[in-house]
């Protein structure tokens, strides 16, 4: 079963509060979930391996490290998973981008596929789906799907805010999947929104109802 980490940094904790908060307009909302992601990235980063390297310093030569093993991918579901990318990508510049494109069936509600597009070396990369909020799941495990079908192997899920529900069917889905989180919330309501949540992250986002 994957794991699921919930990241309890004070500034992560403090800058989701006012993520959260109704009266937060649209550009502070832009900028802390950009905050947000880079934070989370430096979390999620933490058990990269590194190799060492022989460099010369202006004094003289030194054995440093570097990251080795597998190149990262970051793959954002569109659309809100966008305004997190910029953020991460201020810590790991070097990094491929994604992106995966789904939208809910009217009448079947079911998540799907209209716009994959991935770095040609999937099966050497890591890849971290990014999207603000797990709901009921049904996104993020077809997210998934899209990238295992083209050969990735070594995949994370990274969110602002999940419901119980949510995270339940994705391990179920893909239990090789570990999801890290800034938030565990308390449920989902009968529309599908997390409690207490954040509202639509996408709309909230790019100023859009």
């Amino acid at each position: 079963m994957s794991k699921v980490y919930v990241f309890d940094h004070p500034l992560i904790q403090h800058k989701l509060t006012y993520i959260r908060d109704k009266n937060t307009g649209t550009k502070e909302f832009r900028e802390l979930v950009d905050e947000v992601a880079s934070l989370m990235a430096f979390e999620i980063t933490r058990e990269l391996p590194l190799q060492e390297v022989d460099i010369e310093t202006p004094v003289g030569p030194a054995t440093s490290k570097t990251i080795a093993g597998k190149k990262l991918g970051l793959v954002p579901i569109l659309r809100a998973g966008l305004g997190m990318v910029d953020g991460i990508l201020k810590l790991i510049p070097a990094a491929k981008v994604g992106h995966v494109g789904l939208y809910r069936d009217p009448e079947t509600l079911q998540p799907v596929e209209y716009y994959v597009k991935l770095p040609n070396d999937v099966e050497e990369r890591e890849f971290i789906v990014i999207d603000p909020m797990l709901a009921t799941g049904g996104s993020a495990v077809e997210a998934i799907n899209s990238l295992k079908k083209r050969g990735a192997n070594n995949i994370k899920l990274m969110c602002l805010v999940a419901a119980p529900e949510g995270v339940e069917i994705l391990q179920e889905a893909h239990p090789d999947v570990d999801i890290y989180l800034a938030a565990m919330d308390e449920k989902l309501n009968d529309k599908g929104y997390i409690v207490p949540g954040l509202g639509d992250a996408g709309d909230r986002l790019f100023g859009t109802k």
